[in-house]
């Protein structure tokens, strides 16, 4: 880079002005953008978008992309970028076909000038891609505020782009109805030249014979007859000129002159009525010009905003994320152009803030000098609202000011070394560096001395930092890495070198110096061997030792590295095993459900075919209490829907009954014989062993039910060894003690038939109601000297049923005690109540 470019040193003794002080920082600016290649920046930018935006950053550079002046500019255009990305990812990316560069024409249209019917259609056509735009914004202004805000276009423009619409074709051709005039007149030409036309191809056929040709033509816009030469006077006219050979003479018809005379007449009234209808939508574009205008601003603004998104997808990136502290904090980030080249790039995690810096060492062509350029292009690309290709949640402040040093200042001219210009340079950052600088220099004070050099170099970092800007610099020099690691203000960072394979390794490693390897690169690219060895041979003792150090930290780093990237791979494989696991679990426990499903509707349906048994089993029993072979059909009817369910599951609510465990002791083997009689818990009665045991089942007699149980099922009432005294049968025990009274504790008194002028259905009533109507009931029991009663209540919630035995529970007067009804009797759906 020449010196040419650099301004000035302005002297120390001076009191520069304010304008020359923003002038210099402005100067310096436009230096970083040059050293930092930002325009090729903006040329990946422009190359993505769609409208005229694409011409113009790529005709005028990385200047006319702006840079945001303050943080909350910035993250406004993070936030642009964000929302046009997320609409991409939606596969409805902004719609911006059809944005047409009109400015020019605008431009004129402002100075009164008259434009043609293309450039009204380029307006119209820019027009409707205005309105594409705000009605996208429109329906998805809660998903994207920013852009929706940002963007806004006048809707009033519509009637605009409509009137263009109704005058014009596409192309830009007037269109016959943009005025009556205009139709009757293109109707009236066209009338004409056919009439003209017809006439002269009849006489081209009369006078084939003098023709030298057999098609009509135009002379200043007449038709006229291709002629001999040597016959021109057969056919009377006007000659308007022969052919270059001199053989045709083209010859006007005199039949037809007055035809086409007015032709000429009509064809030039024609044209002035267009004109006048041009010169009208003209007009009415130079009204709305402010409002135009805007409108192009909006939609190049979108159009930049699409293209920062379809650069974050080229570059596999995402927007940063601004934070207040003036920082640089990403992970495995890459440099933006090499990606765009298509060099395959090692990603790095790089971290900078302001009052501190980063010390970059390492062999040449390692990297550093990358590493320091993607620092400043991450916060130039973070000002313009652009994608970082880094890991998500890059953390990036905003730097006002971006200074840098980089490449060869050396100019003979003004008689100036690479020393020297890297001097003034420095001197100028110096000046301008204050909190909320980002400083970019590229081997910080080389081209002299190395221990004057080193001296120079951390006093210069030291004096940067002290001023709160955020440093980066590369370095070979010694004393420079060792004050990174004393200074809390300095941090090392080294590029990896490989020494077994004697390339680098472009891997950026924090918080360690790197070593030169000069001697390792000048054998790499061809030295002499025994010159490097010789060279190896005066390098001093201390520096020998430092880079030993550093090359076992390098080793050991690498050790480290390639543990973590086995580790890494291991915990993604591990990652994809259990993600595979979980499908499989999910799809088994979609077939197990499907099943369940399957088994509850043939469970469900033979619980509604025995609740259905027990029901009219129940109204027989009504109708015929005393007949015991009902009786005993109804407890077999019981035990079938016991059985239905299972041990563990509800009848329903029709013969609920209470599970507590059936008290007793599991038998000896040698007592399960054929007429031994035991308790099976499911089915809540007693059992008569009819064969057995076979394969760990019995077959047992429950009443009329006949079926196989397991041999644990079985309970034995007591010891196995004690006599059993028969078993009552079932029409005694219906009329057995029930269960203890809810109420005293005392042994419940003997069952009743429950007939419908002894029952009371509460069923589906509010409580108030239901408790009103209980007490009427007892009222019309006790008065007809009822023993007993038998309310229906459901179980529900328990709440008709709680307010029940309330009632009952404060009515000693009428009640003597009262219960759940027992299994057969319905379960706790009801209570039954002895009167007094």
């Amino acid at each position: 880079m020449s010196e040419e470019r650099r301004p000035p040193v302005v002297d120390a003794e001076d009191e520069p002005s304010a304008s020359s002080a923003a002038d210099a920082r402005r100067r310096a600016e436009l230096e970083t953008l040059v050293d930092l290649e930002w325009g090729r920046v903006v040329e990946a930018v422009a190359g993505r978008c769609r409208g005229p935006l694409r011409e113009a950053l790529g005709r005028e550079g990385g200047a006319t992309l702006a840079l945001a002046s303050d943080i909350e500019e910035a993250r406004g255009l993070v936030r642009e970028t964000e929302e046009a990305l997320d609409a991409r990812r939606e596969a409805s990316p902004l719609p911006l076909d059809g944005i047409r560069d009109v400015r020019a024409s605008l431009a004129r249209a402002e100075k009164l000038g008259v434009l043609m019917g293309a450039e009204l259609f380029e307006i119209q056509t820019t027009l409707g891609a205005a309105r594409r735009l705000r009605r996208f914004l429109a329906a998805r202004r809660a998903r994207m505020p920013e852009l929706y805000a940002r963007c806004a276009l006048d809707p009033s423009l519509d009637a605009l782009e409509e009137e263009l619409a109704a005058c014009l074709e596409p192309g830009g051709a007037l269109a016959d109805h943009a005025s009556h005039e205009l139709r009757r007149l293109r109707s009236e030409v066209a009338n004409l030249r056919a009439r003209i036309v017809s006439r002269l191809e009849a006489m081209l056929l009369e006078h084939e014979a003098v023709m030298s040709d057999r098609f009509l033509t135009q002379r200043e816009g007449r038709y006229v007859l291709p002629v001999r030469t040597d016959a021109h006077d057969r056919i009377p006219g006007i000659v308007h000129g022969t052919s270059g050979s001199g053989a045709t003479a083209f010859v006007e018809p005199r039949v037809v002159v007055e035809q086409q005379n007015r032709l000429t007449l009509a064809v030039a009234e024609m044209g002035r009525e267009e004109q006048r209808i041009l010169a009208q939508l003209s007009e009415l574009v130079r009204e709305r010009a402010a409002e135009l205008g805007a409108a192009l601003d909006a939609l190049d603004r979108a159009d930049l905003r699409d293209a920062s998104a379809r650069l974050a997808e080229d570059l596999r990136g995402s927007p940063p994320s601004i934070v207040e502290e003036r920082r640089i904090e990403v992970r495995e980030a890459r440099h933006p152009l090499l990606v765009l080249d298509g060099v395959r790039v090692v990603p790095n995690d790089l971290e900078l803030a302001e009052g501190h810096a980063l010390v970059l060492s390492g062999p040449n062509a390692g990297g550093k000098t990358v590493a320091l350029k993607l620092l400043g292009l991450f916060a130039l690309m973070t000002r313009a609202g652009l994608p970082l290709p880094a890991l998500a949640g890059a953390k990036v402040g905003f730097f006002g000011t971006i200074l840098s040093d980089v490449g060869d200042d050396q100019s003979i001219e003004k008689n100036l070394s690479t020393f020297s210009a890297h001097v003034r340079s420095v001197a100028r950052m110096l000046a301008l560096a204050a909190p909320g600088t980002l400083v970019l220099l590229d081997e910080v004070a080389t081209g002299t001395d190395p221990g004057e050099g080193g001296a120079l170099a951390c006093a210069i970092v030291e004096a940067l930092c002290s001023r709160g800007a955020a440093v980066a610099v590369t370095t070979h020099y010694e004393p420079l890495k060792a004050m990174a690691l004393t200074d809390a203000r300095l941090r090392n960072a080294a590029v990896g070198f490989d020494v077994r394979a004697m390339a680098p390794t472009f891997h950026v490693r924090m918080d360690v110096p790197g070593a030169s390897s000069a001697l390792a690169v000048a054998a790499r690219f061809g030295l002499d061997a025994s010159v490097v060895e010789r060279a190896r041979a005066l390098v001093p003792e201390q520096a020998r030792t430092f880079d030993a150090l550093v090359a076992r930290l390098e080793s050991e780093h690498e050790s480290v590295r390639g543990t973590r990237e086995a580790l890494e791979r291991d915990r993604r494989e591990l990652a994809e095993v259990r993600r595979r696991l979980d499908e499989e679990l999910a799809k088994q426990r979609a077939r197990d459900k499907r099943q369940l499903s399957v088994e509850a509707e043939r469970l469900l349906a033979l619980v509604r075919e025995a609740r259905e048994e027990v029901r009219a089993t129940r109204r027989a029993m009504r109708a015929r209490p005393e007949d015991a072979e009902l009786a005993l059909a109804a407890k077999a009817a019981l035990e079938r829907a016991a059985l239905v369910v299972g041990a563990e599951g509800p009848v329903g609510e029709a013969i609920a009954e209470d599970r507590a465990p059936i008290p007793g002791v599991a038998p000896e083997l040698e007592d399960v014989r054929v007429g031994a009689r035991f308790v099976v818990q499911r089915l809540r009665s007693e059992v008569e062993i009819l064969e057995g045991p076979s394969k760990g089942r019995v077959r047992v007699a429950a009443g009329p039910l006949r079926l196989w149980v397991d041999i644990e099922e079985l309970r034995a009432a007591r010891s196995p060894r004690e006599a059993r005294p028969e078993a009552p049968r079932v029409e005694a025990r219906l009329d057995a003690p029930s269960e203890p009274s809810a109420s005293s504790g005392e042994p419940a008194p003997a069952r009743w038939i429950r007939t419908e002028a002894n029952s009371l259905d509460l069923r589906g009533m509010r409580v108030d109601d239901a408790v009103a109507l209980v007490e009427s009931f007892l009222d019309r029991l006790y008065g007809a000297s009822e023993p007993a009663g038998f309310i229906v209540h459901g179980v529900g919630s328990g709440a008709l049923r709680d307010a029940v035995r309330a009632l009952l529970d404060r009515s000693p007067r009428y009640v003597r005690s009262f219960r759940r009804g027992t299994f057969d009797e319905g379960g706790d759906r009801l209570t039954v109540v002895e009167l007094r």
